[in-house]
């Protein structure tokens, strides 16, 4: 199957910052893994606030997106960390797909995160995987497998192609256990 996409990835990035360390990362593994998975990356910072007196006729950009994860192979977080947790707006699109149909139930999620920071993101995606274990969305974390980017700075070049030999060496070993996993989760 080499060179033929077989997985459809959906990708929600947890900052909206024009520069934003997180979305290079995600269009970089768009473009590193493009013979293998498909990696779309969803607008989730176009979301309005979750109400719930919105749930049943959601807006059409929630209807949209919540049809992308469900008919996704798996969901990839990318996300910084915002005062030791996740980002407001990626925690709100969580919360739109945890009520009704609940597009995350069973989903095999990856979890990746970078920060200018030593730690790379490593308390936000403890606390991403406690809401993602959370009955409403019952999501699938690979596990064993954390990727947590520390000094993302210096591992990116000017266009944000990821140039730390070790980290790519790695980001491909964790790709491809990811990959792997869904297909194992898909028997």
């Amino acid at each position: 199957m080499k060179g033929e996409i077989y997985l459809k990835i959906v990708a929600l990035v947890g900052s909206n910052r024009k520069e934003s360390f997180n979305r290079k990362l995600a269009v970089y593994m768009q473009n590193r893994y493009q013979t293998t998975v498909e990696i779309e990356i969803l607008p989730i910072d176009k979301l309005p606030m979750y109400n719930q007196d919105d749930e049943l006729t959601p807006p059409e950009i929630v209807t949209e997106i919540k049809k992308k994860v469900a008919e996704s192979d798996g969901v990839l977080f990318v996300t910084p960390e915002y005062n030791h947790s996740i980002p407001a707006f990626l925690k709100n699109a969580i919360d739109w797909f945890s009520r009704v149909d609940k597009v995350m139930v069973n989903k095999p999620v990856m979890i990746v995160g970078s920060s200018p920071g030593v730690l790379g993101t490593a308390r936000a995606q403890m606390h991403l995987r406690q809401i993602l274990n959370s009955p409403g969305i019952s999501a699938l974390t690979l596990p064993g497998n954390e990727v947590f980017i520390g000094a993302v700075h210096e591992k990116l070049d000017e266009s944000g192609k990821l140039v730390h030999e070790p980290t790519v060496q790695f980001m491909d070993t964790v790709m491809d256990n990811y990959i792997k996993w869904i297909k194992k989760q898909s028997l």
